[in-house]
């Protein structure tokens, strides 16, 4: 790639100036003063505090967003979906938007108070922590995920119809460890025996390193301890889940889901896909907002993809230990990977026939998912 391509990507991930240069010169040997930086920028008609779109289009689009979810979120996360979505714009306007379009959410936001323990990583991939969301998991839709104790970046957020099954998990954790070319140096875990492959898995590919410190490769704790995945769990029910739970209990409550199940699979048939796509579109935008600086000055700042990617900015390095491809695959033979079938393969043939006889297709969002779910649930209730 040449300069003015790094520098446009370094821009648009949202680095300062300063750690553009500092990475042209460590990792590309390219020494750009920061004026000279401005002036490529300039050139690629790039810019931090110009350009901005005009406020109908941030008012529409903040706007969609309180029609699903988006109503969990406070000014700085619709912030960075603005500009994930291709919105230039300033934080203080989002901000006013807001509180013009959703004063009551805004009053409600501002009451809550979050109080973190002391923390510390020594960078990225030294320590991952993961664990299971059972919050959907009356309905049939349970959530595992890991997250990066340094970074912060998600490393895996999966929607299945279990957590329960061994193998399922460590499929999650193998696949990682193959998309990331290795494993951490400890991953932390609760007691559950649906952790048994994990546990296994990371000890099995990490036996023949020896790193000295005596620390053992999988930490075990109750759950409420494990708190970086503990602390998302809660920001992610405040920013997307609460939406799903309340849209599922309002359908319970109207005696629209009894807990059966077939009423489990159309729920897995019909939103499986819708709330997989919501988790991938929080993590996306997760790992591209601001963590600002804590009181623990030992805990790094900054957007959770750049402190992943970039550990030198932050005077630290990547953690990540190799592995042998033998190993992973022996790894794999053991596990089970999710099937492309959302729910149980007989109900999802019905499913799929009634759509077909009535000219349906997949649901692109919560709500045509929500007629959907009716939908079918009247039609195979009528034919029993």
């Amino acid at each position: 790639m040449t300069v003015q391509e790094l520098v446009q990507l370094y821009f648009n991930l949202g680095l300062h100036y300063k750690d553009i240069a500092a990475l042209l010169a460590s990792r590309h040997r390219h020494v750009v003063s920061e004026r000279h930086l401005k002036r490529i920028l300039k050139s690629c008609s790039l810019f931090r505090r110009k350009g901005y779109v005009t406020l109908d289009h941030v008012v529409n689009f903040i706007h969609e967003q309180l029609q699903t979810s988006g109503q969990l979120c406070g000014y700085r996360w619709m912030y960075t979906k603005c500009k994930e979505n291709g919105l230039h714009v300033k934080k203080e306007e989002v901000r006013l938007i807001l509180k013009e379009l959703d004063p009551r959410g805004v009053e409600l936001r501002a009451r809550r108070r979050l109080h973190r323990r002391s923390y510390f990583a020594k960078g990225p991939n030294y320590i991952w922590h993961f664990d299971s969301y059972d919050k959907l998991k009356p309905f049939g839709i349970c959530i595992n995920g890991c997250i990066d104790g340094f970074s912060r970046k998600i490393i895996w957020m999966n929607a299945f119809t279990t957590s329960s099954d061994p193998k399922i998990i460590g499929g999650y954790y193998i696949e990682a460890v193959q998309r990331l070319g290795g494993c951490p140096r400890i991953v932390r875990g609760d007691r559950g025996t649906e952790n048994v492959k994990v546990r296994d898995f990371q000890r099995f590919l990490r036996r023949n390193i020896h790193d000295g410190s005596g620390i053992d490769s999988y930490i075990e704790g109750a759950s409420t301890a494990n708190q970086r995945i503990e602390s998302w769990w809660g920001f992610l029910r405040r920013e997307s889940m609460e939406f799903y739970i309340s849209l599922f209990n309002d359908l319970k409550d109207r005696g629209l889901f009894d807990g059966a199940y077939l009423d489990r699979s159309l729920i897995q048939f019909c939103f499986m896909g819708i709330i997989q796509d919501e988790l991938d579109e929080t993590i996306h935008v997760w790992d591209s907002h601001v963590i600002r600086p804590s009181k623990n000055d030992r805990v790094p700042s900054g957007r959770p993809r750049i402190m992943y990617m970039f550990p030198e900015l932050y005077t630290s390095d990547d953690r990540i230990s190799p592995v042998d491809r033998a190993d992973v695959q022996l790894c794999q033979s053991n596990c089970t990977f999710r099937p492309a079938v959302p729910c149980d393969p007989d109900i999802y043939n019905i499913c799929n026939i009634l759509m077909v006889e009535s000219q349906l297709h997949l649901p692109a969002d919560a709500y045509q998912a929500f007629d959907l779910y009716l939908h079918l649930r009247n039609e195979i209730r009528s034919a029993l």
